[in-house]
């Protein structure tokens, strides 16, 4: 599944908050391949999209948004959007763009009437359309068929995803259960290249065939359990180690061909910075075929990878908006050539997306 475009209102942190991720023309010498349809060289979309932005700007939020998307596919549970309802007196709204391994272009349309109109089951309407991706045929072509009802009527659970991954920073200190992924020769042999890269005091990582869904990380002459993806004594590892098995998890499924999309929220936030730019880098090399990663980060120094700049979204939150208070910035509306420094934009603040440190400073006067 490619998600092409999203809109949000009343929902969690979002009013009226739109991001796309289509982008207007192919790149000469871009460094990541076939950013459209193998065969619709017209309907481009960013493979990767690195989501930057201050703390409370939505970044979490829209993952745990397109996740309840998601799962619709795999449940057609459309009850579980009520909680994330902002205000029940008003129209809570979801549109999704997203196409599948077929040529098609899909429109899903959830609306949740205001508490004061709800009767019965009826107060959530759902509806899928779909159109044809033509040889020639943009995003934008698709698109504006859907907006003049051109579309046909699908079914939700007829529809080939190709499967997904939301992960979290908070994962690593959960149970997972890794069962799909732990057969693969691969899992292994990446959990061990990356948790020695993360701590160099560890030995090895071993199955342990005795228990199930069980390893042992060997390190200073100990054996540290990992069972159902959670360290059971984790004292002598670092966050950062620690954060490695839903890294190793994410790493394993992409290159395994497990999922189509991945979305990685703040997984490298106890992790080096160079580690976390390698890391990416590999996962980046690894979308092949309709594929497609969202990761957010506040490491500034991602922004000198050697990526399209239309890669790059920054979330702003205007706390005086009140129809947008959260908004998307892309980096490629600003900076047009390749010569133009990311990271020098974003140090000086072009975006306008720089935390306001007034009341911080106010402490200095206590």
């Amino acid at each position: 599944m490619i998600i092409m475009d999203v809109r949000i209102d009343n929902f969690y942190c979002f009013r009226n908050f739109h991001i796309n991720m289509s982008y207007p023309k192919r790149i000469v010498g871009t460094t990541i391949a076939h950013e459209y349809l193998e065969d619709r060289p017209n309907f481009r979309y960013k493979k990767v999209n690195i989501l930057m932005g201050s703390n409370a700007t939505g970044k979490t939020t829209l993952g745990k948004m397109l996740m309840m998307f998601a799962n619709c596919f795999g449940d057609e549970n459309y009850k579980r959007f009520k909680k994330a309802i902002t205000d029940e007196s008003r129209e809570a709204l979801l549109r999704v763009d997203f196409v599948s391994e077929m040529n098609k272009m899909y429109r899903f349309d959830l609306s949740i009437q205001p508490k004061s109109m709800q009767e019965n089951s009826d107060d959530i309407k759902v509806s899928l359309a779909s159109v044809e991706i033509g040889n020639r045929d943009s995003y934008e072509t698709c698109a504006r068929k859907l907006d003049n009802n051109q579309g046909e009527e699908e079914e939700i659970d007829k529809i080939d995803t190709g499967g997904w991954s939301f992960s979290y920073a908070e994962d690593a200190w959960k149970a997972q259960g890794y069962d799909a992924i732990e057969d693969k020769s691969e899992y292994l042999l990446i959990l061990e290249k990356l948790l020695k890269t993360l701590d160099p005091s560890i030995e090895k990582v071993i199955r342990v065939d005795e228990v199930e869904n069980t390893y042992a990380i060997r390190l200073l002459g100990k054996s540290i359990l990992i069972q159902n993806g959670k360290i059971l004594d984790d004292k002598m590892l670092s966050s950062g180690t620690k954060a490695g098995l839903e890294i190793a998890y994410v790493m394993a499924s992409l290159i395994c061909n497990m999922h189509h999309l991945y979305y990685c929220d703040e997984l490298f936030s106890y992790v080096n910075g160079d580690i976390e730019k390698a890391c990416l880098s590999i996962l980046i090399a690894r979308l092949e075929g309709r594929k497609q990663l969202f990761f957010t980060t506040h490491n500034i120094d991602i922004l000198d990878m050697q990526l399209p700049k239309h890669s790059f979204v920054f979330l702003k939150k205007d706390k005086n908006n009140r129809e947008t208070p959260i908004t998307c910035v892309y980096a490629s509306d600003y900076l047009k050539r390749n010569t133009d420094s990311l990271k020098h934009a974003a140090e000086n603040d072009l975006f306008s997306t720089a935390p306001e440190m007034e009341k911080l400073y106010e402490i200095l006067d206590l």
